[in-house]
Order: C-alpha cells, then structure tokens, then sequence
C-alpha cells in the first residue's frame, strides 16, 4: 500500500533528520590518556537503544534464571562484581553520565569464552572465560574493562544507527527520533525495535571500535589499580583457546599480533596511573 505525506509532515521528518545528522557527528567520551576522540554516527537517540538493550538483558537474565545458570557461583560472582565495581568507578573520567547509568553485573554458566557490556551499562560474564583460561584479576579487568570501553563509547548504538538507516531509512530514523505515528514509521520501529538485541550480538565491532576499547579498556583497568601488562596476557590466553574452533569471543574480538603489540606499546603510557592507584590504596 502507498502511504502519502502532507507537506508538513514531509518538513518535520527532513528537519530532524537534519538535526540528528548534526548531533550525530560527535564524540561519546571525554578526551583523555588513551586519546579517544573520534566523531561518531550517533543517530539514533541514547534512550532508544538504552531501552532495547535493557528489554534484551532482562530477557537474558530470565532465561538464564529458569535455567538456574545465573550466578549460579556466589564466589566467583563476587568476584567478578568486586572487580567490575572498581572499574566502574572510573567511567567518570571518561563521561560523566556514565557514573549515574543503573549498572547490572552477572554472571553466566556458560562454557563459552564471553562477556559483553550492553549499553547502560548491563555487563555480563561466562564462567567459561574465568575458568577456562584460568585468569587472574587483572586479567579479568582487562577483559571487562574492554567491554566496558565498547558501552562509554555508546558502539552499540553506532552500529545500530548504520544498520537501522541501511534497513529501514532515514525515514524512520526520523519517525522515531519525532516520535511519528504513521503506519509506515511506525512498523519499521517496531521491526526494529525487535531486532534490538540480535543488531547488538549480531553486528561485530569495527576495527576502530575495537582499538578505541582496547585503549579506553587499558586506561579504565590501570586507574581502577589493575596491571595493564595484563592485557597482553589474557589476549595471549585467549588466541591460544583457538585451535579448530574459535572462541566465540574471538568471533567479535580478533586477537592478532598487530593487537597484542599496541596493547604492549601502550601499556607504559597509563602505568603512572596504575603505580599511582596501587600507592593510594
């Protein structure tokens, strides 16, 4: 069926398409030693995506409680929870709405070696990946500092602004951002809105994305008290679980020489703030 648009209607949907292309083009977090400052595709509002990823996390949780797989391991839970709330405590250097964002942290037992921070704020981890390759506490950080990386620097919602302009058009970009009623509008929101947490797990981080984690991931680790010379280890762990079939953490995560010597060469550059948070506690 062929729906028409007033004039008026046709205005509005160019102006804030208009407008979110201009806000778009910026920057998620705050400059700091990891020298992250690139301008981001951002178009689709922070709320939209907050909001599907939360539906998707709640959705998970209650899946993996009637499967009675979610923290399941009181131990190793506080574990993971200790060392992810001392990271969080650091998201302020990188912006400062982060530090009011509802944090979740859990933990999955799951063979797989995976963890993810869903935007907002909503971390998840496999036992696999702990017990798996075995990792110490900094190693752990590096690995949730990194996917905490991915959520300040909104990736998600990145990927997600691509794919959902790419599917569904400006259009409807601008429908959800005017909050249209249309029909046509209206249905791909909804399709898309259903497709919120498959566009997450789904679309893998670009290769920029996942330097700009490694870089925000090393510096979070390193002021929250965590040996940044970690990183290199748990990558190192991680590539060598390879073998005939790849980790599933690898399928979004490439693990290569080239990543290992950055996160090497970089590591010097945030010591000082990892002497300087070992020396103030």
């Amino acid at each position: 069926m062929k729906t028409s648009f007033s004039f008026k209607t046709i205005t509005v949907i160019i102006a804030a398409v208009f407008a979110t292309q201009i806000s778009g083009c910026a920057t998620t977090t705050s400059d700091s030693v990891a020298g992250v400052k690139r301008s981001q595709f951002l178009l689709l509002p922070a709320s939209y995506v907050s909001d599907m990823s939360s539906q998707a996390y709640a959705e998970t949780l209650t899946t993996a409680k009637s499967k009675q797989t979610l923290n399941a391991d009181k131990i190793e839970l506080d574990r993971v929870r200790k060392i992810s709330n001392r990271l969080i405590s650091q998201v302020g250097v990188f912006r400062a709405d982060a530090t009011k964002w509802q944090w979740e942290v859990n933990v999955e037992k799951n063979d797989q070696l995976n963890a993810y921070c869903m935007p907002g704020g909503k971390i998840m981890v496999y036992s696999g990946l702990i017990n798996k390759l075995k990792v110490t506490d900094d190693e752990l950080a590096a690995v949730i500092g990194h996917e905490i990386a991915h959520a300040l620097r909104e990736h998600g919602r990145e990927r997600m602004s691509q794919a959902f302009v790419q599917q569904f058009g400006l259009q409807a970009v601008a429908a959800v951002v005017t909050k249209g009623t249309s029909a046509t509008v209206g249905n791909a929101s909804a399709q898309a809105a259903g497709l919120g947490s498959q566009l997450f797990f789904a679309l893998p981080n670009g290769r920029e994305q996942e330097r700009e984690s490694d870089k925000i991931g090393l510096e979070l680790a390193a002021r929250a008290g965590y040996n940044p010379d970690a990183a290199v280890t748990l990558w190192q762990k991680m590539a060598a679980q390879g073998g005939a079939k790849q980790p599933e953490f690898l399928s979004t995560h490439p693990a290569s020489e080239n990543r290992i010597a950055e996160l090497r060469a970089l590591a010097p550059k945030v010591r000082p703030l990892y002497e300087a948070a070992k020396a103030g506690r």
